[in-house]
């Protein structure tokens, strides 16, 4: 890949004075590989990760470097994850991690070895040993009272009018920070670094069975591999011999766009960095949730079952509590009643298409928000219209040209014999509450909707001939659940799989 992207400018100042400062320098900075509508349908196709250059030269969010963060959250204090640097057999799972709050002034001085940290909140934590990370640290929480900042991302240029910061996640790390091998149920990945680089490890969803998932630590919408690809245990997990690693490099300037259900570890290589990302919303994320739904009613039925035990980690931190019982099986029908919802929204598309211009797309766009228990959930007309982008046909595909503005993360035996100047450079979650109760997960701002809605009350697993909700029809009941799970062919999925698990 080409280099990384010329240093951003420094200005004297206030943030704020900055920004200004920023934008004027850069109005005449804005022509772009890619259109919008371009890089929509890039992204909305293509099913491989890619790295987009020269896209975002002129976003002012290029200069959130962690000195710039710093001043900007002026000594409020935000929570980090500290784990351990030597590399070992086991994944370095969110609940083997310490969590300390400090202020990024503080993670600066001791990631830089000062003094000053002998007695901060980095104290017992010698930094040789330590990495720390920010992670999953949503904008429009942390700078609820800053809103213009959120401008300085953005996701328009991208093909999605009205997505900015407020749509996004920080993150921050110091050497070494990592997330653990996973994939992410719900939509595709847009991410931006910002600061230093960070190396990431992708794996084909056609992987999966080669990276032995589980949802133990369960997290909504994360499916976790129980193997460190890093440094993996081949005794345990032979046929992790089998998986296709794509490694990139990601510089400062640079997006990568991670396809869905495209598995990947990430680790931060340089002394401090920083990326933002996005998860933009897919179609298939409906089928997802209901999935998710019954993943959730599941797993925390059983584990709430068993005597508790402090040995048994098996909630994950970013996830508060298990919710009960009742509040699971109304998400499962919710879910349930979106899905079919925006099923029919689509077939109506379909027999009664409609061009949508820039316009109306902004107009859909800007009324994305945050779901909780009980607000009406994004809109099933954007995913249709994404969807329409998610479509697109093979011959299509074939005029996606991928050069020094859109480079392929490919696989690593193919990385050396396809390398050159340009090349990429290659070495190898919003917490919401529920108003009525109970806790859904880390919903990644919009990864994670919830699809609680009050339109979507009425039943959804019963519909009329017209397609529309039966209301004389009860909601999905606990027996149904069962009944479906206890179907013969579900069984002996889980036998052969449980029968899978004593040979590991």
């Amino acid at each position: 890949m080409a280099g990384p992207a010329a240093a951003a400018p420094v200005y004297s100042g206030s943030p704020c004075a900055r920004n200004a400062k920023w934008r004027e320098d850069d109005k005449g900075a804005d022509v772009k590989p890619f259109t919008p509508e371009k890089a929509k349908e890039i992204v909305m196709s293509l099913q491989q990760p890619a790295v987009f250059c020269n896209m975002v030269d002129n976003w002012p969010a290029l200069h959130w470097n962690t000195k710039y963060l710093s001043a900007l959250l002026d000594g409020k204090t935000i929570q980090f994850r500290i784990g351990m640097k030597t590399m070992d057999l086991v994944p370095q799972f969110e609940t083997r991690c310490s969590y300390v709050e400090a202020t990024l002034q503080e993670f600066l001085a001791w990631s830089c070895g000062q003094p000053s940290c002998l007695s901060g909140p980095f104290s017992c934590y010698e930094y040789s040993k330590y990495w720390a990370y920010a992670d999953y640290k949503y904008i429009a929480r942390l700078f609820e009272h800053k809103e213009e900042v959120f401008q300085d991302i953005k996701w328009s240029d991208f093909g999605f009018p009205g997505r900015s910061g407020k749509e996004s996640t920080l993150w921050i790390g110091s050497e070494g920070a990592n997330t653990p091998c996973h994939l992410d149920s719900y939509g595709c990945n847009l991410v931006l670094q910002v600061q230093g680089r960070k190396r990431w490890h992708l794996f084909p969803p056609g992987d999966t069975s080669f990276l032995y998932p589980t949802r133990i630590p369960y997290e909504e919408s994360s499916v976790f591999s129980k193997v460190n690809v890093a440094n993996p245990d081949l005794k345990r997990f032979p046929e992790f011999r089998n998986a296709t690693a794509h490694m990139v490099t990601l510089s400062p300037g640079q997006v990568l766009l991670v396809p869905r259900h495209w598995w990947h570890y990430v680790e931060s290589i340089d002394p401090v960095t920083v990326s933002i990302n996005s998860w933009i919303e897919l179609d298939a994320d409906h089928e997802a949730r209901v999935e998710e739904a019954i993943t959730r009613t599941l797993v925390c039925a059983i584990k709430s079952a068993e005597n508790p035990s402090d040995a048994d980690l098996w909630l994950n931190p970013t996830e508060i509590e298990a919710t009960s019982h009742d509040i699971n099986l109304q998400y499962l029908n919710r879910a349930v009643s979106a899905y079919f919802k925006c099923q029919k929204a689509s077939v109506s598309e379909q027999a009664h298409p409609s061009s949508f211009g820039a316009e109306k797309m902004t107009s859909a766009s800007r009324k994305r928000r945050k779901r909780q228990v009980g607000t009406e959930p994004e809109g099933c007309k954007l995913l249709t219209h994404e969807a329409d982008f998610s479509t697109v046909k093979a011959e299509k595909l074939q005029k996606i040209s991928f050069g020094p503005h859109l480079i392929q993360v490919l696989p690593q035996s193919q990385e050396t014999s396809s390398m050159d100047a340009r090349a990429v450079e290659s070495d190898y979650r919003d917490l919401i509450h529920g108003n009525e109760g109970g806790h859904f997960g880390k919903l990644h701002c919009a990864r994670k909707l919830l699809v609680m809605s009050n339109d979507c009350e009425m039943p959804a697993n019963q519909m009329d001939s017209d397609g529309s909700p039966n209301a004389s029809q009860t909601t999905l009941s606990t027996n149904d659940l069962l009944d479906c799970l206890v179907n013969p062919h579900v069984i002996s999925l889980v036998a052969q799989l449980l029968l899978e698990r004593t040979r590991i």
